[in-house]
């Protein structure tokens, strides 16, 4: 499939008004597979994994395949993360892999190649990367999601409670860690609200979070994990981008995948929770 002309944040705003702004998971944790009749296997991941791509290709705005579950068996599992992302990306369905990377430097380049550039089997359309060796430590993924046009989610509130102390410490003028995190991903958008579409720097806020920082001037995606099994429902994700909801997507994974094995059942699980945040 030709990569198309404009950036990621034009493709998930258009996805998201076409399918409901949900981002599903595939997760295969081990109770997952359990769950499913499947072994602990490379094989019981490829059979998890593959029906998720049924069910989630045509349904859901955004597919986040984590990394980590797929990376515990080794070559054989990376074989399978290909295989999927290769089968959204026929099927035309938005990618995020969260891999949560972060370094410098020329390893920082190699991230930036391995989850972006064009010519890698483990390509997506967008990545989640950590801020906390410096939001300017980030730049050779910048710089890449800017030559590809594809996506970037920075961790800057996120959901996890052990998260808060370090994220909510104050710095200067900006607020928190966190603020600070947000004001340093909407300058890299700036072009592209003056050019008035989204950009394609977004960031990762938690959709628990009683103080989340403001996104006012982000211009950028939005992804909002704590949905559903943490307890957070719509109305805490349209308060949290209630400046800018077409670009606020809700990370659901465990809540659509419980429904499993069932491919049937798991696309109405998808479309059912898809329409609880469109409005």
């Amino acid at each position: 499939m030709a990569h198309s002309t404009k950036g990621f944040g034009q493709r998930l705003e258009a996805a998201g008004q076409a399918r409901g702004r949900l981002c599903v998971g595939i997760d295969p944790h081990p109770y997952l597979l359990e769950k499913w009749g499947l072994e602990p296997t490379a094989d019981g991941l490829r059979s998890f994994s593959m029906r998720c791509v049924e069910a989630f290709s045509d349904t859901a705005a955004l597919v986040k395949p984590q990394v980590a579950f797929f990376e515990r068996f080794g070559s054989r599992g990376f074989a399978v993360l290909e295989d999927v992302l290769a089968a959204l990306r026929d099927a035309e369905c938005l990618t995020l892999a969260d891999a949560k990377r972060g370094d410098i430097g020329s390893t920082m380049a190699g991230y930036a190649d391995a989850w972006l550039d064009e010519q890698s089997p483990l390509r997506a359309d967008s990545v989640t990367v950590s801020p906390y060796l410096g939001v300017g430590a980030l730049g050779p993924v910048f710089t890449k999601a800017e030559e590809t046009g594809r996506g970037i989610f920075v961790l800057a509130a996120t959901s996890n409670p052990e998260a808060r102390a370090i994220q909510s410490v104050p710095v200067g003028e900006q607020g928190t860690i966190a603020q600070a995190v947000v004001d340093e991903c909407a300058a890299y958008n700036v072009s592209a609200h003056k050019a008035g579409v989204p950009g394609n720097v977004g960031v990762v806020v938690g959709a628990t979070l009683d103080n989340p920082p403001c996104l006012d001037a982000l211009n950028g995606p939005v992804l909002l994990p704590g949905v559903g099994a943490q307890g957070a429902g719509p109305e805490q994700v349209h308060n949290i981008v209630s400046e800018c909801p077409s670009l606020g997507f809700a990370n659901v994974s465990r809540a659509v995948l419980e429904q499993g094995p069932s491919v049937a059942d798991l696309r109405k699980a998808v479309v059912r929770t898809a329409e609880e945040f469109q409005g």
